[in-house]
């Protein structure tokens, strides 16, 4: 199962209180105060890790807790410090602080975007001070001890977007999955019927020369996906991340729609999920092109190029399945990643 979004809850270990003590020993006359202090309770942190995909472990186990600190005892001892508490999530998660008002906007934490990336969620409490620490030149037999301070208590959300560098976006069937599973070793369910995939998959493509990058799909967008119609919605924010969007376009005919509008569909509906998707460089696709109808079929592909011509957008035409055209099509992929991250890097070291 995968799971994208969690509300959890986290407490911090509380400290040990400290200790009240005398010292009793035969032949040490006033032996005075020796009570120590209470350990400090476990802290909470959320970690990035690549040993895990998805948060269905916290789907059904959505409380945690650190260890707390053992109290101080007698002869000057310091209580245990209580064990931090770490909790591995996948790379790519935003860790969001909820409030106690439902209605009040989530305040992010952290993203967790590079691997081992550590963040504080909740911060254990401090070990109470033991008597001997009170023990002054005109106070030798204090009887003063302090408690442990509890530890912090929160409320959190954890969102999952997936790091990817290519995304894949189009209607349910326009072959997005068969096109993953031939370019990498991702092996989606491939079926010829509206919304296969289910949940987002993630393959990495390797090219000659050492080259490689990620690619995404997502279920299938329709018309009104932005208000929550069909599945692709729950899962539009995985291709925020992303910096190249393939649109691939069935012109098979087979569903009897028109790929020209398909194409527009689903960049409206990007557009009105969120603005900044639809500003991503992308490329239009023609997949599918070994079941072209014979009596219109090439026409079909050529309004497509068209349409996107006047876009001012890459146009290619593929068959997933026989492969024909994919080559070129993960050429170009590279190509504009390429030049997306030789941009980044200039700019970054403008502002460094």
């Amino acid at each position: 199962m995968f799971v994208d979004e969690v509300d959890i809850h986290v407490e911090a270990g509380a400290g040990g209180r400290g200790c009240m003590a005398f010292r009793r020993e035969k032949f040490v006359p006033r032996g005075g105060p020796s009570g120590g202090d209470g350990g400090h309770g476990g802290s909470v942190f959320v970690v990035a890790s690549p040993h895990v995909n998805t948060l269905i472990n916290f789907r059904f186990h959505p409380e945690f807790a650190a260890e707390r600190g053992d109290h101080g005892q007698g002869s000057n001892c310091t209580g245990k410090t209580g064990a931090d508490l770490e909790l591995p999530v996948p790379i790519g998660t935003l860790v969001y602080e909820r409030t106690g008002d439902p209605a009040a906007p989530l305040t992010l934490v952290a993203d967790l975007a590079a691997e081992g990336q550590r963040v504080l969620v909740a911060r254990g409490g401090r070990g109470g001070l033991g008597n001997a620490r009170f023990a002054t030149s005109t106070n030798r037999a204090p009887r003063k001890v302090q408690p442990g301070e509890p530890g912090e208590i929160t409320d959190l959300r954890l969102e999952l977007k997936l790091l990817a560098d290519v995304g894949l976006v189009g209607f349910p069937n326009a072959g997005k999955s068969t096109l993953i599973a031939r370019i990498s070793a991702a092996r989606p369910k491939i079926a010829d019927y509206p919304f296969t995939t289910l949940t987002p998959n993630l393959g990495v493509v390797g090219l000659s020369g050492d080259r490689s990058f990620t690619v995404a799909d997502v279920p299938g967008l329709i018309e009104g996906a932005h208000r929550g119609s069909g599945l692709g919605h729950q899962f539009l924010r995985h291709l925020e991340r992303t910096q190249l969007l393939v649109h691939l376009v069935d012109v098979s005919g087979a569903t009897g729609r028109d790929p020209v509008e398909d194409l527009d569909i689903v960049r409206r509906e990007l557009e009105l999920f969120q603005p900044a998707l639809a500003a991503k460089p992308q490329i239009v696709t023609a997949n599918k092109i070994d079941a072209l109808e014979p009596e219109d079929g090439e026409a079909r592909v050529a309004a497509l190029a068209q349409r996107a011509a006047a876009l001012r957008l890459p146009f290619f035409r593929i068959s997933g399945v026989t492969g024909a055209g994919v080559p070129e099509l993960l050429e170009a992929m590279w190509r504009h990643l390429s030049e997306a991250r030789q941009h980044a890097r200039v700019v970054s070291s403008k502002t460094s």
